[in-house]
């Protein structure tokens, strides 16, 4: 379902990187029982190493983004990690960018979108605004020469 092998799993469980929530295996023959949010995880965690993350990073990672689950969960889909192949951020929002690597590091973003609309806005609001005034200074100009 995930993409990851089952030795690669149990290697991961034993030394408690990424542990089943619903059941952990116990002995032989036993099943270990992934949530949802446990399989979200792993197919990040797939994607990551397929991008070419190498796990110590994706663990450091995943370790700064459990200190900050209080705000988000796995479940909810509101956070967007990316990685520019030196460090993995995670994006909460176009002003909200942290470094994961860097002990959640708050990283300074600027979303263009949301800016080009903010000078549009203004520069219409400035255009009309100098339409209003040169309008005034006509109808002054006009009744002074009166």
């Amino acid at each position: 379902m995930v993409g990851i092998t089952y030795r690669q799993l149990d290697y991961w469980a034993r030394t408690g990187f990424m542990v089943p929530s619903l059941q952990q295996a116990r002995g032989s023959g036993s099943q270990r029982l992934y949530s949802f949010a446990d399989l979200v995880q792993l197919k990040v965690i797939k994607k990551l190493l397929d991008a070419g993350m190498d796990l110590r990073r994706i663990r450091s990672a995943f370790g700064a983004l459990s200190g900050q689950k209080s705000s988000w969960s796995w479940e909810d889909g509101e956070v967007t990690l990316a990685s520019d192949g030196a460090s993995i951020y995670a994006l909460r929002s176009p002003e909200e960018v942290i470094d994961l690597l860097q002990k959640g590091q708050g990283v300074f973003g600027v979303a263009l979108g949301p800016l080009v609309e903010e000078v549009a806005g203004e520069v219409h609001q400035l255009s009309r605004t100098s339409e209003v005034e040169e309008g005034y200074r006509a109808s002054t100009s006009r009744s002074e020469v009166i």
